[in-house]
């Protein structure tokens, strides 16, 4: 419509530990934007410190949205969180309020840029099926097995990753349509036409790791035993999303005495660096036309 501004959003991306939330705080002091959650983890409430939420002087600092607004007993999609996004978008100040949109989770910024397929939800019993059909298998197996099933989306795949391959064979299941054909019924992107500003922050890789083993001490410091002790006297069901963020089985099985707490340390940091080099492979594949940034090229 003749008149109407472009709105305009930054979007920050990167693996988990990269300085992502101080990059999106000095953006939006900067330029007075609203910081949207786009992270599939700090969604869930109860775990603030373990999913590595802004702490209260972080979220003093700007103004800050869709930060553990959902139930730890929810199972929460991207197509939830979509619908998040627009009330957001539609009830935001104004066109000139630039939204900031930071996380490290690929497929919201996909959904953002690129559009989404609604996909039928699936039983949980199906997905429970699924898991230990795939669990036993390795990476040359999942891949294999998801050539079979659903070669159209195997294809788009560098990496057949657990998560991923799960979801694809329990929509299958499900609703006998293969995950690909969804996928290409996407919807319009909700940034669509929007004035974007695609960041990266990707840290060397020594730093990131250092990073990681420095962050998650400070987290059991800080009250990562005791949330996850909260979480388990909600007594959810051990498959739910936030039942399974890295540090709660970890933290889990020290409070049950099957690991030490240096045990339980090292497992959770091991698994948050696996995690972060997956999160790397995604950004480098997915976004290969993003700005990178080294917020600590200083560091090394």
């Amino acid at each position: 419509m003749a008149g109407e501004e472009t709105r305009r959003a930054v979007l920050i991306a990167g693996p988990t530990a990269s300085g992502k939330t101080a990059h999106a705080i000095a953006r939006a002091r900067a330029g007075g934007g609203l910081i949207v959650n786009t992270d599939s983890m700090q969604v869930y409430g109860v775990l603030d410190r373990l999913t590595a939420r802004p702490d209260p002087a972080e979220l003093a600092a700007a103004e800050h949205v869709l930060f553990g607004h959902v139930d730890p007993a929810r199972r929460y999609s991207t197509g939830a969180w979509l619908a998040d996004v627009q009330a957001v978008i539609q009830g935001s100040a104004s066109a000139r309020q630039p939204l900031i949109f930071v996380g490290g989770t690929g497929l919201y910024f996909d959904a953002l840029t690129k559009g989404f397929a609604p996909i039928p939800p699936v039983p949980h019993a199906v997905i429970q099926a699924v898991e230990a059909r795939v669990s036993v298998l390795d990476a040359h197996g999942r891949m294999a097995l998801l050539a079979e099933l659903d070669p159209d989306l195997a294809d788009r795949l560098e990496v057949a990753d657990p998560q991923r391959v799960v979801r694809a064979l329990s929509v299958l299941e499900a609703t006998g349509r293969p995950l690909s054909a969804y996928l290409a019924d996407d919807q319009p992107a909700p940034l669509a036409g929007w004035d974007l500003e695609r960041i990266v922050l990707m840290p060397q890789r020594a730093v990131l790791r250092r990073r990681i083993a420095e962050r998650f001490a400070a987290m059991m410091d800080a009250g990562a035993v005791e949330e996850v002790e909260a979480l388990l006297a909600l007594g959810l069901d051990p498959g739910l999303p936030a039942m399974k963020a890295i540090g709660v089985p970890q933290i889990a099985d020290m409070l049950a005495g099957r690991l030490s707490r240096d045990a339980a340390i090292e497992s959770a940091v091991t698994a948050t660096r696996q995690y972060a080099k997956r999160q790397s492979t995604w950004f480098r594949n997915r976004m290969g036309d993003w700005t990178v940034l080294d917020p600590f090229a200083s560091d090394v």
